[in-house]
């Protein structure tokens, strides 16, 4: 199965008080039921590059059986490093940010 995403983003905040590390992106579903999560995997590499699996959930209450463009988020509290991001999906790489933003 070929998963379609677009508008990938990952953002350090450096805010006082309240830092975090957030990514997001846009995942093409084939209908409204199906609810994409991303998760942190278990097995991370050494460097600073965060591995996350992307996960579709169905739901078994009624939906519309279009093509339905879905946000899905990670978002961590306290410091991060993280340089890049490597996207996962069936153990198969879908997609890497490379360009992290940071925020103060």
């Amino acid at each position: 199965m070929s998963i379609k995403t677009k508008d990938w983003t990952a953002q350090i905040d450096k805010f006082p008080g309240s830092p975090s590390f957030r990514t997001s992106g846009t995942v093409t579903v084939a209908h409204s039921g199906i609810t994409p999560k991303l998760e942190y995997m278990p097995l991370q590499d050494k460097s600073f590059d965060l591995r996350l699996e992307l996960k579709l959930e169905t739901s078994d209450a009624p939906s519309l059986q279009v093509e339905t463009d879905k946000v899905v988020e990670y978002e961590s509290q306290g410091n991060s490093n993280v340089s890049g991001v490597s996207i996962f999906h069936e153990g198969k790489l879908l997609h890497h940010i490379d360009k992290v933003v940071i925020t103060h």
